[in-house]
């Protein structure tokens, strides 16, 4: 048996690794890793393949950017070629970027089994990109790995039959034990501010950062938490772009500390001692639960409301009253609100392989 396993974008590095990690015990399975090159940076791509033991991808197909629909095109036709070529039994796709889209449609398309990890999540916001990605690819998947019951329910709902839903967790928090075990064993490097005494900053949102009216509100209410507490800030390319055109740069000095992006150990580390976090990122939605570390999310829906009801996350929007009551709380009070998250046990890829190791 041949299994690809696709991976476009960062996020994916963390959802596939624990997987492969799993599979590579079962034999005579032949494990492929394909890079579709959606977002490549050599740096970054290094540090994380460093960082997570993350094997060279077998095949890169060198996509770079693009229009989505450019990107998407150029992702289908090469990953199509590279189908016909290796004969997989299955293609296994995760989260929500084009590459997990595209890949998806391009294997349907030659009557080759899909398997959608994190499948399910609905936001349920037609604005974002990344739902209808979601959406697609469950539809054209044979096999749906879920990660919480609300995932099942959208799924049962759209029609998609139960005897293809499979609950087995979040593997996303598979790789954050693991990256929590490394810095134990191994440590990396510290930051100057002293734990516990700053917040973090993510923003990479096309709604967020692309519009100069919502990045500007949000420079601007960020400036302000800032008065009270030190913020770090990882630059996403997307966000950096954006502050030098729209010419906000004087918004994020101060008590604002703008930093490179981080590889995964680090980030994970820099999150895991943070007074709190402000993000516009579902993964760190997840993580920020996971760790019990209060995530006040700058969107006005997430597709993981599990976040909202069992984890640490507050969805605030651009709502500065909402912010600064939030972070007035947390700054007051000690913050503890760890409830069980079902199947977040560090054990999901090793759920997933076994019903992989199955398929005939």
């Amino acid at each position: 048996m041949k299994i690809i396993y696709v991976v476009g974008a960062r996020p994916n590095f963390m959802k596939v690794m624990p997987i492969l990690r799993v599979m590579k015990k079962y034999r005579p399975i032949k494990n492929v890793l394909v890079h579709t090159g959606q977002h490549y940076d050599k740096e970054l791509s290094d540090i994380f393949f460093k960082d997570l033991h993350i094997p060279q991808p077998d095949i890169f197909l060198n996509v770079r950017s693009g229009s989505e629909v450019l990107q998407m095109a150029t992702i289908m036709q090469r990953f199509e070629a590279c189908l016909v070529k290796e004969k997989p039994d299955l293609v296994v796709v995760v989260g929500d970027v084009n590459s997990t889209i595209a890949c998806a449609l391009a294997a349907n398309k030659l009557k080759i089994k899909v398997a959608h990890v994190e499948a399910g999540l609905r936001s349920f916001d037609a604005t974002m990109p990344e739902e209808t990605n979601r959406i697609v690819t469950d539809h054209v998947s044979d096999y749906l790995f879920t990660s919480c019951k609300e995932a099942n329910q959208n799924l049962k709902r759209e029609g998609i039959a139960a005897n293809k839903i499979f609950y087995v967790g979040n593997v996303m928090i598979d790789s954050l034990y693991y990256a929590q075990d490394l810095i134990k064993r191994y440590g990396v490097g510290n930051f100057k501010i002293p734990k516990n005494e700053y917040a973090v900053l993510t923003l990479h949102r096309p709604s967020n950062v692309d519009d100069k009216k919502s990045l500007t509100k949000l420079a601007q209410i960020i400036q302000d938490v800032s008065k009270g507490v030190d913020i770090i800030y990882p630059v996403h390319p997307r966000g950096l772009k954006s502050i030098k055109q729209f010419k906000l740069e004087k918004y994020f000095q101060g008590h604002i500390h703008m930093i490179k992006p981080l590889g995964y150990l680090n980030f994970i580390q820099l999150i895991t001692h943070a007074k709190f976090v402000l993000t516009d990122s579902g993964g760190v939605q997840e993580e920020t639960s996971v760790l019990n570390i209060p995530c006040l999310t700058l969107r006005a829906n997430t597709e993981r409301p599990i976040t909202l009801t069992s984890g640490t996350n507050v969805l605030v929007h651009m709502d500065k009253r909402k912010i600064f009551n939030e972070v007035n709380k947390i700054m007051r009070v000690h913050f503890k609100k760890k409830k069980v998250l079902p199947l977040w046990d560090g054990k999901t890829a090793e759920r997933i392989a076994k019903i992989l190791t199955c398929i005939k």
